[in-house]
């Protein structure tokens, strides 16, 4: 799929949509245009570069002024990059780090580039967020020349949500980029990050964006001996048992029957067991990772839950709360049970860390950003 945003300079105003089932008869783009009106666009069989290049020219006749990509791996890379030659190499030296990701990065940079070559376009890295994490948390207990030479370490992931959910909810509570921060970003991927004025100190995502928390098909954390026992008792192939850990566990495999959270909350109401233990699963490790990830802050301040979970569905939030009481995050249930479907509050009550849900805006930073790099351009 491919996910777009036209934004306005003051971030104002905005068209905005999704390009999905890529490759199949049912390839499609929806979204909403300027004057807030549904649009839905048949593109049968349109792959990537198709999708983009209709995309793209609907978008010309708005005349923008910079494009700004997503990029899930920027490697050590600390901040967006205006794409030239060099940066494009970077992000393709990446790939490895992220296979699944950076190769569709790469092929939109490219279709860009052809339909707006005098345009400046900006790459925004997932990983850029987390380069300020200390080396006691990003280096793995391996021997020295896999961090030197192959530069295995822990890189972290969705660090635009992390940074805009933060900066958003510390601006709420009166200090903008201020304190000791929490960010629990749930969705089909999910991760948690400790924040301190601003800065990432420790996420749950590694390497790669499967470790962590349990996910929607991901597992998550999970003992790296399980490779071995899969090889040798059941004969799996290195790539049958990565495809099994990233696209048949996490909610789906615990429950048997789906890595959507609404789907599983209705079905764990009609007494299916699975769906019962997938969720309790998901929020007691979510409250794991988020007490670990408060070792690395000097003090808590608050927590906030962001991504289509996070910021829709007040069982999980209730649920992960009750595993966390030590931290003396009390938390208002009605105040809970009245956020949801993209609106922004604060449920805690009153005492102790706050507690906010913000829906995150990863296009509205990666436009922050993108317009930050242009305008040292000039």
């Amino acid at each position: 799929s491919i996910k777009y945003a036209l934004i306005s300079e003051r971030r104002e105003d905005r068209i905005y949509g999704l390009a999905e089932n890529l490759g199949s008869a049912e390839a499609r783009i929806k979204g909403v245009t300027l004057g807030g009106e549904p649009l839905e666009l048949s593109i049968p069989h349109a792959d990537h570069a198709k999708a983009l290049e209709t995309l793209l020219a609907r978008l010309a006749n708005y005349n923008p002024q910079a494009i700004g990509h997503r990029v899930v791996h920027g490697g050590n890379l600390t901040k967006a990059e205006l794409l030239t030659p060099e940066i494009v190499s970077r992000i393709e030296a990446a790939t490895p780090l992220a296979p699944l990701h950076n190769p569709a990065h790469l092929i939109g940079i490219e279709a860009t580039m052809r339909l707006f070559p005098e345009l400046p376009q900006v790459a925004v890295f997932d990983t850029a967020f987390h380069q300020t994490m200390p080396e006691h948390a990003y280096r793995y207990a391996l021997p020295q020349n896999l961090y030197t030479e192959h530069h295995v370490r822990r890189y972290g992931f969705h660090g635009t949500s992390h940074a805009y959910v933060t900066e958003r909810a510390s601006e709420l509570a009166g200090a903008k980029n201020q304190g000791g921060w929490l960010s629990a970003h749930l969705g089909n991927g999910s991760s948690t990050c400790a924040v301190w004025n601003g800065q990432s100190l420790d996420t749950s995502m590694g390497m790669t964006p499967l470790e962590g928390v349990v996910m929607g098909t991901r597992s998550g954390d999970v003992d790296p001996s399980l490779h071995l026992f899969l090889a040798s008792n059941l004969g799996w192939s290195i790539q049958k048992i990565d495809s099994m850990l990233n696209k048949e566990s996490g909610l789906l495999g615990l429950s048997g029957l789906s890595n959507d959270m609404r789907t599983l909350v209705e079905a764990s109401g009609n007494g299916h067991e699975g769906a019962t233990l997938a969720i309790e699963v998901f929020c007691y490790r979510l409250a794991k990772s988020l007490s670990a990830l408060s070792c690395g802050l000097p003090r808590l301040d608050g927590l906030v839950f962001t991504g289509g979970i996070g910021e829709n569905s007040a069982y999980v939030r209730e649920k992960t709360l009750a595993y966390l009481p030590h931290f003396g995050l009390q938390f208002s249930k009605e105040k809970n049970n009245a956020l949801a479907r993209g609106t922004e509050g604060r449920i805690d009550n009153g005492t102790g860390p706050q507690i906010w849900v913000v829906p995150t805006d990863e296009e509205g930073r990666i436009a922050k950003e993108t317009r930050q790099v242009v305008e040292q351009l000039a």
